[in-house]
């Protein structure tokens, strides 16, 4: 008979690994043995009796002899009164042994009682005997298992107080630092190949990096290391990933937590940490510290709210600046800082010495952003019709952290669609999605209202194209999405330098909305609060900040310091402060007008625009050139959108020029 098993050997899967111990299961043996020491009876084999039952059995001359212990009495029963029925039954299932004690009574630490029984006894002509009471190693039994437990309930506290960070985490440790050390081949698997863009940041970092691993080529001509960098950019533009990288390239301990990691609840902890912290740099140096999100411990002194009170992130602070550039020595530590709020953080840590070096992060232009896709799209399964160009360039102001959104949105809507492979319109739907919100075309709107939003939306897109410095449109809708009702989308140019007139024309393109309103149906709606919202602020702006009012002049009462963050004055008279108000009254009302008149000279053109808006919900730059004909403004450089394939799917993405950041007009919800 053919024998199929298999006989060939296992693998073997190695050690298992050791669970690790359960102290619940040691509480458990704790309390158990406590509560068998409370139930213990050294008597447990006797049977016990009332002193009633003893009395009778006393009467009777059943008893033997007794024996005094304590509290206790044990009584002993004659051989022959064994076999009378009463005992017979009282001591069934018992092991009866001849001399030796059957049943036992308490009668308590009462010496008279005690007395008594001793007495009757020998009246009876009972043999008895008294054990001296000695609980002494019961007694140190208990003591030392009830202080076991304390201990051990106590550790237990503190390890849940220590949090997750084990051991280290114990209150005696409060005081210690919490940073994350890198170093013996634990990496952060990131190096500057990853980091997209930032060429100029990389540069200055790497010139770090390299002074680490060859410092002979540097001190040979007698320049000292940097000690300290700090990396100051808006949110999302890579400060931290830039810190990962030089973890990732230096070999040497790298040191890295976070601003709010000094600040507990409990006085002085803060500074403990810092000395801590630099204590395990230098003793590990040459090292480097990163500190993300500096500005928790940095804000400048003397700016808190609650004024004379002690502040413990001021001790912080002091403590961190004696340890980077104190009376003592700190060579060999490399500070890095990273916050998007330089403009709060105190003098004394900016000044050099310090952080010799402070590296700005901008935005990502044009070539940085191509560069940004192009990692971002690696892990994407990519249909061959994509261009990284063409979405670097519907992408003016954004981030590196919003392009990795995109990408990521891209490949989930391509997923819901059942797409084999991300296409093109999958990344401008995921742009849409990012800059205005998650679509809701069943959004119950009347009829009344959605011919408001159209006319409001035609206004926008009439005027933005009619005007000379207006961000050139690339499409209209009113479908809404997120608390929108509808939006102009534009593709702004990515300018450094803005001029009076261009912010003119932005700020009538934006009244454009509430014109057409006015114009059409003699009244106008809460539609307009974002656009009002942002013509004061750029109408303020150009008054108080810019200097490009002819009444103020070329005054600027902008404090880049922050210092007057918290005065409760204005650095301008009462005066002067109606003199701004009216004039920027004057700025926003001169729009208004103009808007006005532009769309009333197109009145028809704009009713056309809004009709057709109203049947198709979306329309493109080629059916506003299709209305009005080519933008008497146009320039060679404009992207040309092209008109949708079918169903009116979106194909060119708006962003926003001024700030960097994506723009789009909204109606908003009343």
């Amino acid at each position: 008979m053919e024998n199929n098993t298999d006989k060939t050997p296992k693998p073997d899967p190695g050690p298992r690994p050791k669970r690790p111990i359960n102290f619940y299961w040691i509480y458990g043996v704790i309390v158990a043995m406590i509560l068998a020491m409370g139930l213990f009876n050294f008597n447990s084999h006797l049977v016990r009796v009332d002193i009633s039952d003893y009395d009778n059995y006393l009467a009777q001359g059943d008893v033997q002899g007794i024996v005094v212990n304590g509290d206790a009495v044990l009584v002993t029963i004659k051989k022959d009164s064994l076999e009378k029925e009463v005992h017979k039954k009282r001591l069934a299932g018992t092991t009866v042994e001849a001399g030796a004690p059957q049943y036992t009574f308490y009668i308590g630490n009462n010496p008279q009682m005690q007395q008594q029984v001793i007495e009757q006894a020998r009246a009876k002509k009972v043999d008895v005997r008294i054990n001296p009471q000695n609980d002494f190693g019961k007694e140190i039994l208990y003591w030392v298992l009830f202080f076991g437990a304390i201990v051990l309930v106590w550790m237990f506290m503190m390890r849940r107080m220590g949090g997750p960070g084990g051991p280290g985490g114990q209150i005696f440790n409060i005081g210690k630092s919490r940073a994350t050390v890198f170093e013996g081949g634990k990496s952060t698997d990131v190096t500057f190949n990853d980091v997209a863009g930032l060429d100029e940041a990389k540069e200055e970092l790497q010139e770090i990096v390299d002074f680490l691993k060859t410092p002979k080529k540097y001190t040979d001509l007698g320049a000292k290391i940097p000690k300290g960098a700090l990396l100051v950019g808006p949110p999302g533009t890579g400060k931290t990933l830039l810190a990962k990288a030089i973890a990732g390239e230096a070999q040497v301990p790298f040191f890295s937590l976070s601003g709010s990691d000094f600040v507990e609840m409990f006085v002085g902890v803060g500074a403990s940490r810092v000395r801590d912290l630099f204590k395990q740099a230098k003793e590990k140096a040459p090292s480097i510290i990163f500190i993300d999100e500096i500005d928790a411990i940095g804000r400048a002194r003397g700016r808190n709210i609650n004024m004379g009170s002690n502040d413990e992130r001021e001790n912080t602070l002091n403590q961190l600046l004696t340890e980077m550039d104190g009376f003592g020595t700190n060579t060999g530590v490399i500070i890095l800082g990273a916050t998007n709020r330089a403009d709060v953080l105190d003098r004394a840590l900016l000044r050099p010495g310090r952080f010799d070096r402070q590296i700005f992060v901008d935005m990502p232009d044009l070539n940085e952003r191509i560069a940004i896709f192009k990692v971002h799209l690696k892990p994407l399964k990519m249909d061959i019709n994509v261009d990284v160009e063409f979405l670097a360039r519907q992408t003016p102001g954004f981030s590196g952290a919003d392009i990795a959104n995109i990408c990521n949105e891209a490949a989930l809507i391509a997923a819901r669609r059942k797409k084999s492979a991300v296409e093109k319109q999958d990344f401008l739907d995921a742009v849409d999605r990012v800059i205005g919100g998650l679509e809701k075309k069943n959004k119950i709107i009347t009829n009344e209202e959605k011919r408001a939003i159209a006319f409001h939306e035609a206004g926008h897109a009439t005027v933005s194209w009619l005007v000379e410095h207006a961000s050139p449109l690339v499409k209209v809708t009113i479908v809404p999405r997120g608390r929108s009702l509808g939006a102009a989308w534009y593709l702004p140019d990515e300018r450094h330098l803005t001029t009076t007139e261009q912010m003119l024309d932005e700020i009538c393109a934006a009244l454009g909305g509430r014109a057409a309103e006015d114009i059409m149906f003699g009244k106008v709606s809460t539609g307009a609060l974002s656009d009002l919202e942002k013509v004061t602020k750029q109408a303020y702006a150009m008054v108080t900040m810019y200097g490009l009012n002819d009444k103020i002049g070329n005054i600027s009462f902008y404090d880049s310091t922050g210092q007057s963050e918290y005065s409760l004055s204005k650095p301008y008279s009462d005066h002067t402060a109606q003199v701004i108000d009216g004039e920027v009254r004057n700025i926003v009302e001169a729009q208004y007008v103009r808007a006005k008149k532009i769309l009333s000279e197109n009145k028809d053109k704009l009713s056309t625009l809004a009709t057709q808006l109203l049947e198709k919900e979306v329309i493109f730059k080629e059916d506003l050139e299709t209305i009005f004909g080519d933008r008497p403004f146009a320039r060679s450089e404009e992207p040309q959108a092209k008109a949708p394939a079918k169903n009116g799917a979106r194909h060119d993405i708006p962003a926003e020029a001024e700030g960097n950041v994506p723009k789009e007009d909204n109606t908003n919800v009343a």
